[in-house]
């Protein structure tokens, strides 16, 4: 793409985002950690789902500071119905860190973003794009991630993916930019259902100008999730099950199978339960009582 074809581009989905960009609290913001939170709590969570959470998680904990010093069962029982656990210990540990290393306060540097606990690339690009408007890199994410390989017109690999959103971002308006990349993603470049005929950037598509061939460039091509695995039964269902009920209180040894929903595989339940072990979600006492860290509350039966 030539010079002015880019900078035409890059006019047209600013313009489009300036007109039709969501909405969004955390938009509302520059506070590094406000972004970090929001970034974890929308990883693989629906938007609607963080909305009425993200505000009230910010009150509790306004900075890494306070949720460092917060016992992590706090943080953890916080979380419920965000799904994913683990994230919740990330925060924590990465708030920690953050105190213990940077006074408290998240670096504007990719490499000491991604040297911190839970921090990977996209969401370390989105800190430095979210929080500090830096305009020299891409974040992303699968719907950002699916906008590139349509506009090339052929699956990327990693490295491609991450320099053609490098490189794509606007001198001037990091924000805004990769906003409107994920708000483009998310509301038009969609998966199965992409609204071309309403797509600001449609002149500058590959895919779209080639008239949109099988198979899909997006469909493998680096950054853009899949079909996620069923939820119903699978080992994700009786983790959750695990912390909503260590939540409560701890779970006694011969209970765990129980809570995890498989009465009848007790193997399979304790390797579950020593996964939330491994991941920092349970401790384990001596008789294999399972609790959050920080917390000793009666199981409530």
């Amino acid at each position: 793409m030539s010079p002015a074809a880019a900078e035409a581009r890059r006019a047209a989905l600013l313009d489009w985002f300036a007109d039709r960009g969501r909405d969004l609290p955390w938009r509302r913001t520059r506070d590094p950690w406000a972004i970090l939170v929001s970034e974890l709590m929308l990883q693989q969570t629906q938007v609607p789902r963080v909305l009425p959470r993200f505000e009230a998680f910010l009150r509790r904990w306004p900075s890494p500071a306070a949720c460092a010093a917060a016992p992590l069962a706090d943080i953890v029982t916080a979380w419920a119905g965000l799904g994913y656990n683990r994230r919740a210990v990330n925060l924590h540990r990465c708030a920690q860190a953050v105190v213990d290393h940077h006074d408290g306060a998240l670096p504007d540097d990719l490499a000491a973003l991604l040297a911190l606990p839970g921090i990977g690339p996209y969401t370390a690009r989105a800190v430095l794009a979210f929080a500090f408007d830096r305009d020299d890199v891409g974040v992303l994410d699968t719907n950002a991630a699916r906008v590139l390989a349509r506009w090339e017109g052929r699956s990327l690999k990693p490295k491609e993916a991450q320099a053609a959103a490098d490189a794509a971002a606007a001198p001037g308006a990091g924000w805004a930019w990769n906003q409107a990349m994920l708000d483009l993603g998310a509301t038009r470049c969609r998966p199965r259902t992409p609204d071309c005929e309403d797509c600001p950037v449609r002149p500058w598509c590959g895919w779209g100008d080639a008239g949109r061939p099988s198979p899909d460039p997006a469909v493998g091509s680096a950054g853009v999730s899949g079909r996620q695995a069923a939820f119903e039964g699978s080992d994700r269902q009786g983790r959750g099950r695990l912390v909503d009920a260590l939540r409560l209180g701890p779970v006694r040894a011969a209970d765990v199978a129980r809570v995890a929903g498989w009465p009848d595989d007790p193997e399979r339940a304790g390797r579950v339960a020593a996964s939330l072990v491994a991941d920092g979600l349970a401790i384990a006492d001596e008789v294999g009582t399972l609790r959050l860290p920080g917390t000793s509350r009666p199981h409530a039966s």
